[in-house]
């Protein structure tokens, strides 16, 4: 390994020193080397060794990560506005941040100063890996813009009720932070325990690794980790403007619908907007955004491609040439909402003053959806109860054994090496919690946005959810959310109020999400030996400080841009937006009970038994692995990541599945198991290098060109959507795939 010269050294030294025997010496080196993670995907990818002098709570650390911190927080809340959004992500700060790390490191004084009493000095040496990790863990758990800030544009724009600025702001506030506070709780059971790998953050710890290799590192005779990193970096930039700009078709090749563009059923089945059945994505974006194929372990895509292929390719098409729930009256896939004869869904003709209009509704009439959304609906119940049942029969005797002997837990390496370092007392974390629930309570009771009562229920839910969640991430890379059972149980509890809906979704599924946002953070500040100290502190403050911009930069479009969320506003739209607004009148005005209930008109009831289908499908395959030990096929068997496949259908497209579990098969399976040393050393890097190039490419191509009003010509490969020719016009060359069937 790349310590074991380093560990000779000192245990020569210490031989000669203390005049130890050398066959104790040479047996004390045998356990050293092979001490490392139990997880082989670990061992290959984070050193078994710290050094804890490094320094890391440095002046350039806080400056550069304050700084990337504003700067993402404002340009992420900008574009998530916007009709096209673009994210900065946590590769993209990677990037930037090295070059100003060593430039810092060269031209900051050396001397020691005072102050408060403590002495430090804003250049301590060579810009430090650990500065970098912590750089980019304070822009990572703010990536993405504040989801609470989409109640304040609601409020504003589409229900006209305008609450003060503060009000705004402790929602935001609160939203985000509280997460943070039940992450300490989660340690001793996500981050800690060896086998809660959190498959993502060794793509980070991949990344920062090879932007620090030292030549020494690498082996003789292959390419350097950096210098790999580099190059796919380059070439996924480059290709990016293929799909992004010059040639967008070929971003979603519908080959087989090209045959005969005019056979509807031929698109409706392989068309990109519908079933996607053999179209080729060649957008690594688009291909991956879902699956990650390269982070995801195999067995976890193994059970997404089981879940997909029974939803998508069997429900799916039975449902709709079945005619279940009138489904030929709308298209086979999609968000949009219907009136019983197939008309578009106003929302306006059933609302006043932001609540449901009895009366209104029942002139205008109920609310329809295609039988996809529908279903997955229903799937999503199933999803969420299916990961209690998992949770508790496959990990439940190992959660009791760590709630009753949390400190006598067997360690690895990495845990042995983080006691180094002070931990966070438990008291901060209590602290921040009572903090952020007081004022939530305060919050949603004196500018009502929801009951006091409202509240509890919704840290109930993300608190008793939290953990079992969290299980499921760390171990498969996937996160069955809570948007969908606190939509419903509020829905039940508060018909009719559609801000006390998307406030309590809000609460009950952001704060859940929040905590394992930095649970995640947290795992990877143990892989690179983070101070827990520091590493709470920066994700405290760059948290306040992302949320308070993203409120402010919201509020300044909203007062500075005219026709905002409009298609008079263009380029700011809101989509994102809009899509929280249907989701308030489905949930909140609505109400599930006139969709998925026993009210008049409502035929989606059905979808219901989710629930309790959920909670049945473990349990045989739990009862079958225990009688039958000798079949390991049946422990792998995971059914919260089978029913959560197709969760994020719509807005993700079938075809996103199928690229990206192909790309799956090809290195999780194929290369782990015939190229293992490639595999091992390029793997992680690989997928960080292909997401920073398709990241840094949407960056240039958008504010070097098409902010400016640039533009590509139109052509076969960049069809003109004005096109009275529909197959012209398609960015796919399929344009029934998006029709119902009457339309054919």
């Amino acid at each position: 390994m790349d310590n074991t010269l380093t560990l000779s050294e000192k245990d020569l030294a210490h031989l000669q020193d203390e005049k130890l025997d050398v066959s104790e010496l040479e047996q004390q080196l045998q356990l050293n080397e092979e001490e490392d993670s139990p997880i082989e995907e670990v061992r290959v990818t984070v050193p078994n060794t710290d050094d804890p002098l490094i320094p890391c709570n440095t002046f350039r650390m806080w400056f550069l990560g304050l700084l990337f911190t504003i700067i993402i927080s404002f340009v992420n809340q900008f574009f998530h506005l916007r009709q096209t959004t673009i994210t900065i992500g946590y590769s993209v700060v990677a990037l930037i941040s090295l070059p100003l790390g060593h430039l810092m490191a060269r031209t900051l004084p050396t001397r020691q100063f005072s102050l408060f009493g403590f002495t430090f000095s804003l250049n301590p040496g060579p810009f430090s890996i650990k500065e970098h990790v912590l750089i980019g863990t304070m822009t990572s758990c703010n990536t993405y813009a504040a989801y609470a800030v989409d109640i304040v544009v609601l409020q504003n724009i589409f229900y006209h009720d305008k609450k003060p600025f503060i009000a705004g702001l402790f929602l935001v506030l609160t939203t985000q932070i509280t997460g943070f506070a039940l992450a300490g709780a989660l340690r001793r059971f996500l981050v800690h325990p060896a086998h809660m790998i959190w498959p993502s953050t060794l793509v980070t710890a991949s990344l920062f690794r090879s932007l620090h290799a030292q030549e020494n590192e690498d082996d003789r005779g292959r390419t350097p980790r950096m210098k790999f990193f580099l190059l796919v970096t380059l070439g996924s930039f480059l290709w990016a403007w293929f799909p992004g700009f010059f040639f967008p078709t070929i971003g979603t090749i519908s080959w087989i619908c090209w045959i005969d563009p005019h056979n509807s059923i031929l698109s409706t089945l392989t068309g990109s907007n519908g079933l996607g059945i053999g179209t080729i994505a060649l957008d690594w974006g688009a291909a991956t955004q879902y699956v990650m194929p390269l982070v995801t372990p195999w067995f976890a895509q193994v059970n997404i491609l089981i879940g997909f292929v029974l939803v998508v390719y069997v429900m799916v098409p039975w449902a709709y040439y079945t005619n279940l729930w009138d489904s030929k009256l709308y298209p086979i896939l999609t968000a949009a909402l219907f009136r019983p004869n197939g008309s578009s869904y106003d929302v306006n003709e059933i609302m006043t003053a932001g609540v449901l209009d009895e009366a209104k509704y029942k002139a205008y009439g109920p609310l329809r959806m295609d039988s996809f959304f529908a279903l997955t609906y229903g799937i999503g119940f199933a999803g969420l109860s299916a990961t209690v049942v998992h949770v508790v029969l496959y990990n439940g005797r190992e959660m009791l054994d760590r709630w009753k002997s949390a400190r006598q837990q067997t360690e690895d390496v990495h845990s042995r090496l983080m006691r180094a370092y002070p931990e966070v007392p438990t008291w901060w974390y209590l602290s921040l919690f009572i903090v952020t629930f007081t004022l939530s309570m305060v919050t949603c009771v004196v500018w009502g946005y929801m009951p006091w009562w409202a509240v509890l229920l919704a840290f109930g839910i993300a608190i008793f959810f939290v953990l079992p969640v969290g299980i499921v991430q760390a171990v498969t890379n996937q996160q069955p959310g809570l948007n969908i059972i606190t939509e419903y149980v509020i829905g039940y509890m508060l018909p009719g109020h559609a801000i006390a809906n998307v406030t309590f979704k809000t609460y009950g599924y952001i704060v859940n999400i929040q905590a394992l946002t930095f649970v995640s953070d947290l795992k990877l500040g143990h892989y690179m030996k983070i101070p827990p100290r520091i590493m709470f502190l920066a994700q405290v403050v760059s948290a306040v400080i992302a949320s308070t911009l993203n409120l402010v930069t919201a509020t300044w479009l909203l007062n500075t841009r005219p026709n905002i969320c409009t298609k008079e506003g263009y380029p700011f739209t809101c989509r994102s937006t809009k899509t929280f607004y249907s989701a308030s009148i489905i949930w909140g005005a609505v109400a599930p009970d006139r969709v998925f209930g026993n009210a008049e008109g409502a035929i989606y009831s059905p979808v219901q038994w989710g629930f309790l289908a959920g909670a049945l499908l473990p349990l045989p395959f739990w009862f079958a692995s225990k009688m039958y030990p000798h079949f390991k096929w049946l422990t792998f068997v995971h059914w919260p990541v089978l029913l959560a496949a197709t969760s994020n259908m719509p807005p993700a497209q079938p075809y996103m599945y199928t690229n990206g579990l192909f790309i799956g098969f090809i290195f999780a399976f194929l290369l782990r198991r015939y190229r293992y040393h490639w595999w091992s050393r390029y793997n992680y890097l690989t997928s960080a290098a292909l997401d920073s190039g398709v990241a840094v490419a949407g960056l240039v191509i958008f504010f070097c060109i098409q902010s400016w009003g640039g533009a590509m010509p139109f052509w076969w490969g960049n069809p003109d959507s004005d096109d009275p020719d529909p197959v012209a016009g398609a960015l796919d060359h399929c344009p029934l795939a998006a029709l119902n069937f009457y339309e054919w």
